[in-house]
């Protein structure tokens, strides 16, 4: 089952456990509980610190994995953890055996201090590159934690319970059997959810930074390295740490780069920062920035922070199309990912929304996995590069609608149709569809900017040549700026341009002693 590379890895991390560790197992004699058995023994094979013990578990196949000898440690596997998941698995492995894990202290504490019973489930696709650090974070909850269990349920082998629970997205996940949350969620955010926000009074004693970045994307990991490389007080203010980038699978131009997974290249940009001693609060949304002495940053918590600058880097989100049903279906249908939902709809009817390249590229996936695909573009004409489209054109299943305006998403529980209308004819047309992927750009994230900061009408920051705003003090970099062009390696380099000139904003001003 796993091959010679994998193997070469996994045995590496093998050696590093730290006690015995037991699966026990609940298998059956039908082919996917071969398929676990088969994973299950070949691992345990590798190591004489791992046996296989059979048990009756709530679902079949499925896995607990427990340190031999002890309480169970709360973390079990449905199905195969493979594809995305199969670093959640040597994780867990890992943590289970006794090895702490790669979180603050901080973080470990609001663990632990949580007092309630909480079983959490989560469904996910094995092509799904968000699943893994919600699976992730539910499994350290668990093991720090004796009242926190979590299960990952691997929708391909139990699509009957996907089926009866309507999950139209992953990672969907449940908390002592109602649905929780659904979509990409920090160990922060988890937290958060079920045990209240950080208190305000945690950042009360914080001193004033030098330099304060807003927003934790490829703009503001840039502007936070070139910030404290120059040896001044950085600090930054993070939500998730990742930004747009997590929601991008594959990346081949990032120059040196051929190719990289967005998750990937924001996990080494996170570690490259983490070098440099920045002060990164995460889980923490800015609700408003203003001008005095100082440049205040007040938090959604109610903290207030104060720094000699800022450097705006809120990046953008997917935009919406606004109709009737949108917000209604989702998750229940509708989605942004093809890559993390297209598996939920294998061999359904679907719908892409948008002929830009993020749109084609979608359309593209689907169709090997979806019955039928259709393209709904506002436009006479695709707007995807040339090359896209003439894959796209040689796919059978798929068909190209132009000059169609998206009128409202339909359904009972979930999606079952799309209507629109024809531009040139002003007729309508429903769709039998029971998904709509919306792809059709970004919008920037600065809707808490509009009294602050100069915009433009589109809501984007006017920043100068030294990514300065018109506001002294207040500089911005990336997606969320005016910037003519919207890709990683130029936010990247644009936050670069903003700490600079924050930097040299700090040197030319004199600020309060406190």
């Amino acid at each position: 089952m796993l091959d010679n590379e994998t193997k070469a890895q996994l045995k590496q991390y093998l050696e590093l456990l730290e006690s015995d560790v037991v699966f026990t197992a609940s298998l059956s004699e039908d082919e996917n509980s071969t398929k676990v058995s088969d994973f299950l023994t070949e691992v345990a094979e590798m190591t004489p610190r791992i046996t296989v013990e059979k048990a009756n578990l709530s679902r079949t196949p499925s896995f607990e994995i427990n340190q031999s000898g002890t309480e169970k440690s709360g973390i079990a596997f449905a199905g195969l953890p493979m594809g995305h998941e199969f670093t959640s698995f040597i994780l867990a492995l890992l943590q289970v055996s006794g090895r702490a894990p790669k979180v603050d202290d901080k973080i470990i504490n609001q663990i632990k201090t949580i007092d309630k019973d909480l079983h959490f489930e989560t469904y996910v696709s094995l092509t799904c590159h968000n699943c893994p650090d919600v699976v992730q974070a539910l499994n350290i909850m668990s093991v720090v934690n004796p009242k926190i269990s979590h299960t990952m349920i691997e929708g391909g082998m139990f699509q009957k319970e996907v089926d009866e629970k309507e999950v139209m997205a992953v990672p969907t996940v449940f908390l002592n059997g109602e649905e929780f949350s659904s979509g990409r969620t920090t160990i922060e955010q988890l937290i958060e959810k079920v045990a209240g926000p950080m208190d305000a009074e945690e950042f009360a004693e914080k001193e004033p930074f030098d330099v304060l970045v807003v927003g934790g994307g490829p703009a503001g990991a840039s502007a936070a390295i070139y910030a404290a490389r120059k040896g001044i007080k950085t600090g930054m203010v993070v939500e998730t740490f990742g930004g747009q980038v997590l929601e991008t699978l594959g990346i081949e131009n990032v120059i040196g780069t051929p190719y990289v997974e967005g998750p990937q290249l924001m996990r080494q940009v996170e570690e490259h920062v983490n070098q440099y001693g920045v002060d990164i609060m995460k889980g923490q949304r800015a609700k408003a920035i203003r001008k005095s002495e100082w440049i205040e940053v007040e938090l959604e918590n109610g903290a207030q922070l104060k720094s000699k600058t800022a450097i705006l880097s809120t990046g953008a989100r997917w935009r919406a199309i606004n109709v009737p049903g949108e917000k209604e279906f989702k998750n229940k249908g509708i989605a942004y990912c093809p890559h993390c939902d297209g598996p939920l709809f294998k061999g359904k009817d679907v719908a892409v929304v948008g002929g830009g390249n993020s749109g084609i590229e979608a359309a593209i996936d689907l169709a090997g996995l979806s019955k039928h695909v259709y393209v709904v573009e506002f436009l006479p004409e695709l707007k995807a590069d040339k090359v896209l489209q003439d894959k796209l054109y040689q796919l059978d299943n798929v068909t190209v609608i132009t000059n169609a305006a998206t009128k409202e998403i339909t359904g009972s529980s979930h999606v079952e149709a799309l209507t629109y209308t024809d531009r040139e004819t002003n007729q309508e047309h429903t769709l039998s569809v029971e998904g709509v992927f919306i792809l059709i750009g970004l919008m920037p994230n600065t809707e808490w900017l509009k009294d602050s900061v100069a915009l433009t009408d589109r809501g984007e920051i006017l920043v100068d040549k030294h990514g300065a705003t018109n506001v002294e003090g207040i500089f911005a970099a990336g997606d969320c700026t005016d910037s003519a062009y919207k890709q990683i390696i130029i936010s990247m380099g644009s936050g670069a341009t903003a700490a600079l000139g924050a930097f040299d904003y700090t040197i030319r001003n004199e600020f309060p002693t406190k």
